[in-house]
């Protein structure tokens, strides 16, 4: 008999030590819960469990299945080996909230209420995952959606057909254009004669079938012009085991045709924007085209529509958050582009030099089509208001107006380049953020959220490269200032209740709803961004960011993964109802009502906001004054 219990107690524990949450335990205490472990069988069609009974144990699922229900009787979960139920009655007046039967002949490990308590109060890990109990099933959706969109998962170097074609750079338009013919390629690589290897490769350009055009026949050129004086030096290129979805978002960004693919930092093809096409058919990519062919405010207004509709089809088509919060920052700061082009137009040169910055969700590459505009304008130090301040009032001006006009509002808080304050030369602007991090007043902590994400989209854009330099060096430093935007973090939580039910917003006429900006995406954007700080990311996407985080190891073993795929799951949500709304013809905006959200999304989305939750409770702990980090 001795022998029997002993046996069982060691299969037990090796039960117990390969399955979660119990993996979160120490050896000592596996022992302890193995050797109190009480076993139940269940017949294949039985209720193991009914709602609003009382329930004095937790169940675990040692083989079998099991269905569980809400009360109105809809299918909630199924759960098989390893898996756990139970632990919502415990945790909440030990009444059963989820029934549960038998779906297959099923045994089950009792713990008792006194043991499971003890463990959830002391073991952090162990109580993170009872929690947020469905993790597993929230990866798994958001590996589904990922898995159903091609961009997502296949690699630049399915697209490379054969070998690029080669001139050196001693050769002239002429040989490139019968080059071109005899290959049938629309695209040269122009390679130097250097032959160091520690080089990224031989590339000293590219030429093609559009330069030969733009470059050499409409200037009338020699057709013996070295082929240098019409190449394109600047390169874009893609590593061959990038996505596709990332050469498209390079291609959209720099607004190119022609990306060379490298491997070992030697190219080895060159993608063209028809190799896109076939998976992108509903062409962002032609949207940008669009924009910059623009030759008024009125043609570019004209773009809304096609701008609305390339986002509908996106998420149509199952493309992720992070594709389609890059694909419309890449449009958003192209109708930047061709307004600032427009404004100089009819303005003329610029007097000094300068550099318009967008701000926030267009510079993360996290924009959406319901957005206002953030922006800025870094000014060259020789700037003087009294000769120059008129020009830059009159573009910035341009630029806001024809960005409202295009859709994107006037940001309600005057964080635009119109605004006197935000139109400054750079060792203002310097000045600026070096305050804000050395005297973190409410006010600046403020600033910091908006500006501290930043791009240059026009002109000196090296310049918004030296601002983000000064933030990263002079915020990982500064233990003070970390942990004054942690708590700033934390002042917006996620919509979830003592019980875990929705909170609803009680203002306006989006009472009764959940705002999935406010309440969701924005902490999650929030608190990634104070990590990315204290490890000096150079990332300015939140989910790069979070790599960046992940790779330093700042946040226990599992959360890192736990928030991606919170930030993707409530982001898609975001981002299907505002497509929804405008199938639907009204005007989209980032409120949700939780009669309109699908039983999968209902499910999932109180696990995110749970992740959510965990996460800024941990950011509070680490970056508390005085607490090494």
């Amino acid at each position: 008999m001795v022998e029997t219990q002993q046996a069982e107690h060691i299969e037990i524990l090796d039960f117990l030590r390969r399955t979660t949450p119990f993996t979160e335990l120490s050896e000592e205490t596996l022992g302890q819960v193995a050797g109190q472990v009480e076993v139940a069988y269940f017949k294949a069609g039985s209720q193991i469990l009914n709602f609003g009974e009382e329930i004095s144990d937790w169940y675990i699922i040692r083989s079998g299945a099991v269905e569980v229900f809400r009360r109105n009787g809809d299918l909630y979960n199924r759960l098989s080996e390893g898996g756990f139920f139970g632990e919502f009655g415990l945790l909440r007046n030990r009444r059963v909230r989820f029934p549960v039967v038998a779906l297959e002949d099923t045994l089950v490990y009792l713990i008792a209420e006194p043991l499971f308590n003890d463990l959830f109060d002391n073991n952090e890990g162990f109580a993170d995952i009872v929690e947020v109990e469905d993790r597993t099933r929230l990866r798994q959706a958001v590996a589904r959606r990922e898995d159903a969109n091609e961009l997502m998962t296949s690699r630049v170097e399915t697209l490379v057909s054969r070998e690029p074609v080669c001139l050196p750079v001693t050769a002239t338009a002429r040989e490139a254009a019968i080059r071109m013919t005899e290959e049938g390629v629309s695209s040269l690589l122009i390679l130097d004669a250097n032959d160091d290897p520690e080089r990224d490769s031989r590339m000293a350009g590219i030429i093609t079938d559009r330069d030969i055009r733009n470059r050499l026949v409409s200037p009338g050129l020699d057709y013996d012009t070295p082929v240098t004086e019409i190449m394109t030096s600047e390169l874009r290129y893609v590593e061959h085991s990038q996505f596709v979805f990332e050469a498209m978002l390079l291609m959209l960004r720099f607004n190119v045709h022609h990306l060379p693919v490298l491997k070992h930092r030697q190219p080895i093809g060159v993608i063209a924007l028809s190799d896109i096409i076939r998976y992108e058919s509903q062409n962002s990519l032609f949207v940008v085209s669009s924009i910059f062919r623009a030759q008024s405010v009125e043609e570019l207004v004209a773009l809304k529509q096609d701008v609305r509709a390339c986002f509908t089809r996106m998420v149509n088509e199952d493309a992720n958050s992070r594709m389609i919060g890059g694909a419309m920052a890449v449009i958003g700061r192209s109708f930047k582009q061709r307004l600032l082009e427009l404004g100089e137009a009819e303005l003329g040169p610029p007097p000094v030099p300068y550099c318009f910055l967008a701000l926030g969700s267009m510079a993360r590459e996290e924009q959406l089509i319901v957005t206002d505009q953030d922006n800025a304008m870094i000014l060259d130090n020789r700037y003087d208001p009294q000769q120059h301040e008129a020009y830059f009032k009159a573009l910035a001006e341009f630029v806001c107006d024809g960005l409202d006009a295009c859709g994107y509002s006037y940001c309600s808080g005057k964080i635009m380049a119109t605004n006197p304050k935000w139109r400054q030369p750079l060792r203002v602007w310097e000045q600026y953020f070096t305050e804000w991090i050395d005297k973190p007043t409410p006010e600046f902590l403020l600033n910091s959220a908006i500006f501290f994400d930043l791009e240059g989209v026009w002109g000196r854009t090296r310049w918004a490269e030296m601002l983000n330099d000064l933030i990263r060096r002079k915020a990982k430093r500064n233990p003070r200032f970390l942990a004054c935007m942690a708590r700033n973090a934390l002042l917006r939580t996620p919509p979830l209740g003592f019980f875990k039910d929705f909170v609803m917003e009680t203002d306006g006429r989006h009472t009764n709803s959940i705002n999935m900006k406010r309440r969701g995406t924005a902490p999650v954007a929030d608190l990634i961004r104070v990590h990315a700080l204290a490890v000096g990311s150079r990332a300015s996407n939140s989910f790069e960011r979070l790599r960046d985080v992940i790779d330093a190891s700042v946040m226990p073993p599992g959360r890192g993964p736990d928030l991606r795929d919170a930030l993707e799951l409530i982001s898609m949500v975001r981002i299907r109802h505002q497509a929804l709304d405008l199938e639907a013809g009204q005007e989209p905006d980032n409120n949700v009502e939780p009669e309109n959200l699908s039983d999968f999304e209902r499910k999932n989305l109180k696990d995110a906001f749970q992740i959510l939750s965990h996460a800024q409770k941990f950011l509070k702990y680490r970056y508390q004054p005085g607490r090494s980090n």
